[in-house]
């Protein structure tokens, strides 16, 4: 079993015994004497040592013939992590998996996108996960079916489309080989959670998870109109505007590691889509674990980390809503960039003609068509600024510059670069909230190169890289700790003042 991606045996007996949840995807327990795989953090007793095996990935144990628990459900585990010294390829490889996109496209498309070599791919899966390509992605569909028929009264039907399967047929006779027992036979044995015509999902993450920082940023930034962030969850719609959707996220109850994901009127093609979203802009498969061990190092983020060990990078719902954000944000406050924006998304955003229409939701953040050749003088940019907005819109619409998680953070900045208008500290800027990249390091930040010399002076940009070299492959996370230490308090609405109500 190749143990690369694992942690040493000992760390993941320890881990078991005491089902510690810092560890929960990091690797998977099989039970030879029961073909079951679970969980580090499953509540069944302790299986014997000499019964167990331990796997990188869900895949792998499945592909052993193994089947998940039916009491910790692996599908429910955040991702592996992989954004670790020399993981970075595997770690972009999975992304675009998460995508769907051998759903659509032979393994040679994925290795393109790689710029590696389809035998190479095969062979770093292979030895950092124990499995193929191809087998993480079919666990990754076959998981997220265990999940809908688990916890949604989804019909079957739409369950096998949600997954990624074309056919109900091919559905059935894969989940029964793989999980031996038929879709229908999981649903009885379990309640779901949702109830009407709201979904209800849980969306698992690695503690410590600090979600109240999380609610902070985003309720700084967010657009009337289009989002709503109250002190306990956000919220937003979702297209089309001729039949919107609806989201809402906030902390499961009773202390689970999990947030509770609501959806209302999302097309079942679509959810698994939007599940993956959710994860990348909560940032909820980071390894709090090794970015620590990273950058516990360094004097001045020790105390940084210990103060708040669960902050996450605070990602957004749409890439170019955050590219058109920080355009607008260049060189003016954030209560600012707000305010501008939220004219923006409603003088050219859609109208909600759907049941959702209300005043906290009423219109689609614009479009690149909408923005492309738009006049927007009139929402008191200035010329360059609206120059640079028609022509970021223009260059997604021909596609020179985009958000694709394959994308290499080198390769992103030198294209976004290029444009007129967009320096660098904009380009790291969309790195670290359009992709979640967890090494985005906008060293042209003013507060950054004050927050670190943390003395009333200034480092120069590249001073300020230099140091950062010992930080990588997470300066992103040390850039929301600096950043964050260098905000005044922020003062949470009260729960109760701001509870948003269910459409």
């Amino acid at each position: 079993m190749p143990a690369a991606c694992l942690p040493d045996h000992r760390t993941c007996e320890q881990a078991r015994l005491s089902r510690d949840a810092r560890f929960d995807g990091l690797f998977f327990t099989a039970v030879s004497s029961t073909g079951i795989y679970c969980r580090p953090v499953c509540p069944a007793p302790p299986a014997k040592a000499g019964n167990v095996t331990y796997y990188a990935a869900a895949a792998a144990a499945e592909a052993a013939g193994f089947r998940p628990c039916l009491r910790c459900r692996p599908e429910l585990a955040p991702g592996a992590g992989t954004w670790r010294r020399g993981d970075e390829v595997l770690a972009r490889a999975l992304k675009l998996i998460d995508t769907g996109l051998l759903a659509e496209q032979p393994l040679s498309a994925l290795a393109g996108r790689l710029a590696v070599g389809e035998r190479q791919l095969r062979r770093l899966f292979a030895q950092r996960l124990g499995t193929s390509p191809i087998g993480v992605h079919g666990t990754r569909r076959l998981l997220f079916a265990k999940q809908l028929l688990t916890e949604t009264g989804l019909p079957i039907t739409e369950v096998a489309l949600a997954a990624g399967f074309g056919s109900l047929r091919r559905f059935n006779t894969v989940f029964k080989d793989s999980y031996r027992m038929a879709p229908r036979e999981l649903r009885k044995r379990e309640l779901h959670q949702s109830a009407g015509d709201t979904l209800v999902l849980r969306l698992g993450y690695r503690p410590p998870y600090d979600f109240s920082a999380m609610l902070d940023f985003l309720r700084g930034r967010a657009l009337p109109g289009v989002e709503h962030v109250d002190a306990t969850s956000y919220a937003r719609v979702v297209g089309p505007a001729a039949s919107p959707g609806w989201l809402r996220v906030s902390a499961w109850p009773g202390g689970e590691h999990a947030l509770r994901l609501q959806l209302r009127n999302i097309a079942a093609s679509g959810l698994l889509a939007v599940v993956q979203r959710l994860r990348r802009m909560f940032d909820l498969d980071a390894d709090p674990r090794a970015i620590a061990d990273a950058l516990n190092d360094d004097p001045r983020l020790r105390p940084l980390l210990g103060k708040r060990p669960g902050l996450r990078i605070p990602s957004g719902w749409d890439g170019f809503e955050i590219a058109i954000r920080a355009v607008i944000g260049q060189q003016v406050s954030v209560a600012a960039a707000r305010t501008l924006t939220a004219r923006l998304a409603r003088a050219f955003g859609e109208p909600l003609a759907g049941p959702l229409h209300s005043d906290l939701h009423t219109h689609l953040f614009p479009t690149p068509q909408a923005l492309a050749e738009a006049d927007l003088a009139a929402i008191g940019l200035t010329r360059a600024r609206a120059a640079t907005l028609r022509t970021v819109a223009r260059a997604v619409l021909e596609g020179r510059v985009d958000f694709d998680p394959g994308t290499a953070l080198d390769t992103f900045v030198e294209r976004w670069t290029a444009l007129p208008g967009i320096g660098p500290w904009t380009a790291h800027y969309l790195a670290l909230r359009g992709l979640g990249h967890p090494d985005a390091f906008p060293a042209e930040d003013l507060v950054l190169q004050r927050a670190l010399a943390n003395d009333g002076t200034r480092l120069r940009a590249g001073q300020l890289r230099q140091h950062a070299q010992a930080w990588r492959p997470w300066r992103g996370y040390a850039v929301l700790h600096l950043w964050k230490d260098a905000m005044p308090a922020a003062s949470s609405p009260s729960p109760t003042a701001s509870r948003e109500a269910l459409p």
